[in-house]
């Protein structure tokens, strides 16, 4: 197997160059936020690769915690779980879901996360299409955990 270099993987993101450097983001290297519950993570997005069709990132959430309600009317949601035991409830109705598990929320279905577990949970998730504007892709249902705290920047439209 050969190693694969930025020269290899050059192309184009908004009809802008760009080199595998630029579309490669680690989890450290962005600001966790924590408005909702858990230690949420938005890896890729129009603010940190000038993504066009959606976000997606990494959620660690601790037994008992979780994720307050809220709908996205714009976009769907896709959840991997890569480890932990969660419930999500959709519209009300609890779902079970365990490592490996993979779940689609769609769009307007309001949702909430929960930790049922004994230990902390990891979840990858992406969201698409994005919104017309970032402040439209969530409706929060119930107060979040942190009001003080601002949604994560994901950029967006300009």
């Amino acid at each position: 197997m050969t190693a694969v270099t930025d020269t290899d993987v050059a192309g184009r993101v908004n009809n802008e160059k760009f080199t595998a450097a630029q579309v490669r983001v680690n989890r450290e290297a962005v600001d966790s936020n924590t408005r909702r519950g858990g230690d949420i993570r938005v890896t890729l997005s129009p603010k940190t690769v000038r993504s066009c069709s959606g976000f997606g990132g990494i959620l660690k959430l601790a037994p008992g915690d979780f994720i307050t309600e809220h709908y996205h009317p714009y976009s769907e949601e896709f959840i991997h779980v890569v480890e932990g035991e969660l419930e999500m409830i959709l519209n009300g109705e609890p779902i079970a879901l365990g490592a490996n598990d993979s779940l689609m929320v769609p769009i307007g279905v309001r949702h909430r996360l929960v930790n049922v577990g004994t230990s902390e949970a990891h979840v990858v998730f992406h969201l698409s299409p994005l919104a017309p504007r970032p402040e439209l892709g969530h409706v929060d249902t119930e107060e979040a955990q942190r009001p003080e705290l601002a949604n994560p920047d994901v950029g967006g439209h300009p």
